[in-house]
Order: structure tokens, then C-alpha cells, then sequence
């Protein structure tokens, strides 16, 4: 088969490669779509990946083909994306239902190869069958969805409640969906875009700001009466909004940093204090796992995609590539700001 080949740092070739096929209790998918995620950035331009070759891509959707021994849950036809994460099902954070925490993992598209590739193939229980009304594309979506409600779980969210999301990229804006699908009372949404903002109120926001204006935290107080929002979710992983996480916050609320940051992270004594002093609960969240493996998060959104009820949007979409020229598409990131919602690279199957 073809795949896009991580073969140095810097360097993705398309290359013929070997078909994988699968064993007992595997599934083989032909990808249609393979999504460059935030975390495949550094893994080819800054010497990020555990070995070469390797072939990334963890964002995907695609047809299953073909079956091993022992697969009862999946058909061949189907429509699906997958989980990336493959837990060892043995540790105690295993045991608890914790599978983002387990230390012996493997990644399908980091520590395997992944779906960058003609064909990817995957345990059973990590193949996630969806509508056909939901289209290739959207399927390939599936994971920043679950990332995003993974981070309403951690956050112990309850509607009825003013949510403030900070960060309106892909994660950002499913963020705000979810917060309203289980009933917000209000959402604000937070970017220092003006285009990305308007996205957040095509997808249902109900107020916006941008947080580069002089008098932003004025705008977003008297959203709330001024007395902060009840749930904070921090998506953008940069240091000004993690800050601004902080003052946003009301009495007792709940925050949640889903974003990671690659910069040092620093707090005021004063900044600081606005935790002790409204006395609101901090949490972290990482990757989109629950029990049954892989929980919840995905079941919901192969649901609420089919419904309709958790929207997608072209604009999502920053451009579609063909899967030849993924070394190309990499490059563009190293232009800050140039790339604008996801990557999607392409396999055209012709059918």
C-alpha cells in the first residue's frame, strides 16, 4: 500500500509500503480521511516521534474491509473511525477505567503505525461504527469531539450554568457544543479572532468575545451580572488564556485546562489568589477515554453527530490534501497562524 512515510525529521515520504492485515480480533479500515492533529506537528518538524519510519495519523474515518478471526461487534462495509488510544487493559488505572492514564500503552499513529496510509488496522474495540448520513470528513472528526467531552466530564459539568469556553479552534468550538447539548444556561466563547468567533455563533454560542480588545473582561463580567462563570474550559493551551481562566471564574466554580501548554506557565501572587479566594476547583483532562473502553465520549458523539444535534461545519476544514503531498502540508505549519482549522489529508478511492 501507499502510506506517508515519516522517515527523518522533517521529511514524510510517500512510499509503498506493506499491507497490514489483521489478526485475530483486529479490524482493517481504508482510510478516506486522515486528520494532521496539534501533537503531529512537533513529531515531524521538531524531532518529535519515538522512532523512524513511522507513519502517523490518528484523526481518521474509512470503510472496514476486512475482519480477523474472532470479530464479532464489526462488519465489513461499516463506516468507521477508531480510538487511538490501546490500553493494557492490566494496570490499576486500567482496572479503575482510567485508560488515558495507563503508563503501558500503545498510540495507533505514534507508537504504531497509523493512518497516514492506504489501509490502517486496529484491535476491534477500538473501532467506532457510525451513520452513514455522517459524511467521511465529519467521521474524521470523531476524536477532537471526544477530547472535548472528555473535558466536560473531568470538569464535574451540570448545566443550567454560565460556560465560558477560551479558545475557539476545532476542540473549543466542540467544547461549546457539548456544554449546550447538556444544557447551558449561557456560553461565551473567548478568541482573539474575529472569524473563528464567528464561527462560535454559527455553532450555536450564545455570546462572543475577543479577549485582544481593550475592555474584554468588562464585555464578559456584565455577560454574567458580574459574578464569573460556573464552568471555565481552557482549550487553546496558551498562557494568556490559562491567566485568564483564573479572573473569569466565578465563587466556586469549576475550571478545566483541556489544552496543553508549550511554554512555562507562570502566576501572580495576585492571579493566584483569585483561586484561593473564590475557592473553585481546578482540574486537567487528557485524551477522551471512559468505561466501557472506549467510553461514553465516543459512543455520544457517533449519536449526537447522527443526529444533528452536535453540528460540523466546512469551515472546520482548513484544506483537503491528498495523501501524496503530506510533506507539503506539514510545511505550512511552520508559518505561525497560517493554518486555520484541520488538516484533512486525503485518500481518493475513486468510489
Amino acid at each position: 500500500m501507499k502510506a506517508a512515510v515519516v522517515v527523518a525529521n522533517e521529511d514524510v515520504q510517500y512510499q509503498e509500503i506493506e499491507t497490514p492485515s489483521p489478526k485475530a480480533g483486529e479490524v482493517k479500515v481504508r482510510v478516506r480521511f486522515s486528520g494532521i492533529c496539534g501533537s503531529d506537528v512537533p513529531r515531524v518538524l521538531y524531532h518529535g516521534v519515538h522512532f523512524y519510519p513511522i507513519v502517523l495519523g490518528h484523526e481518521f474515518s474509512g470503510d472496514v474491509v476486512e475482519v480477523g478471526e474472532g470479530v464479532t461487534k464489526v462488519k465489513v462495509g461499516q463506516r468507521v473511525s477508531g480510538a487511538p488510544l490501546i490500553p493494557c487493559m492490566k494496570c490499576d488505572d486500567c482496572q479503575n477505567g482510567n485508560f488515558s492514564l495507563c503508563k503501558h500503552y500503545s498510540f495507533v499513529g505514534s507508537r504504531q503505525n497509523g493512518s497516514d496510509a492506504d489501509y490502517v488496522v486496529l484491535p476491534e474495540k477500538n473501532v467506532v461504527p457510525f451513520d452513514p448520513s455522517i459524511s467521511y470528513e465529519q467521521g474524521a472528526m470523531f476524536e477532537p469531539s471526544t477530547v472535548a467531552l472528555h473535558g466536560l466530564f473531568q470538569n464535574d459539568y451540570q448545566g443550567g450554568r454560565n460556560v465560558a469556553v477560551l479558545g475557539c479552534g476545532t476542540i473549543g468550538i466542540f467544547t461549546m457544543q457539548w456544554a449546550k447539548i447538556f444544557g447551558a444556561r449561557k456560553v461565551v466563547v473567548f478568541d482573539i479572532m474575529d472569524e473563528r468567533l464567528a464561527l462560535a455563533t454559527r455553532m450555536g454560542a450564545d455570546a462572543v468575545v475577543n479577549s485582544s480588545k481593550e475592555g474584554f473582561m468588562e464585555e464578559a463580567m456584565a455577560l454574567t451580572d458580574g459574578k464569573g462563570f460556573d464552568f471555565v474550559f481552557e482549550s487553546a493551551g496558551q498562557v494568556p488564556t490559562m491567566q485568564m481562566a483564573f479572573q473569569l471564574a466565578a465563587n466556586k466554580a469549576h475550571v478545566c485546562f483541556i489544552g496543553t501548554p508549550h511554554k512555562d506557565l507562570t502566576f501572580t501572587p495576585a492571579m493566584w489568589e483569585n483561586m484561593n479566594r473564590k475557592e473553585f476547583k481546578l482540574t486537567g483532562s487528557w485524551m477522551s477515554y471512559s468505561s466501557p473502553f472506549p467510553g461514553k465520549e465516543w459512543e455520544l458523539t457517533a449519536h449526537y453527530f447522527a443526529t444533528g444535534q452536535l453540528k460540523f461545519d466546512p469551515s472546520f476544514i482548513y484544506k483537503k490534501v491528498p495523501m501524496k503531498d503530506a510533506n507539503e502540508a506539514f510545511q505550512w505549519f511552520k508559518t505561525p497562524g497560517l493554518v486555520q482549522g484541520k488538516v484533512l489529508l486525503e485518500n481518493d478511492w475513486n468510489d
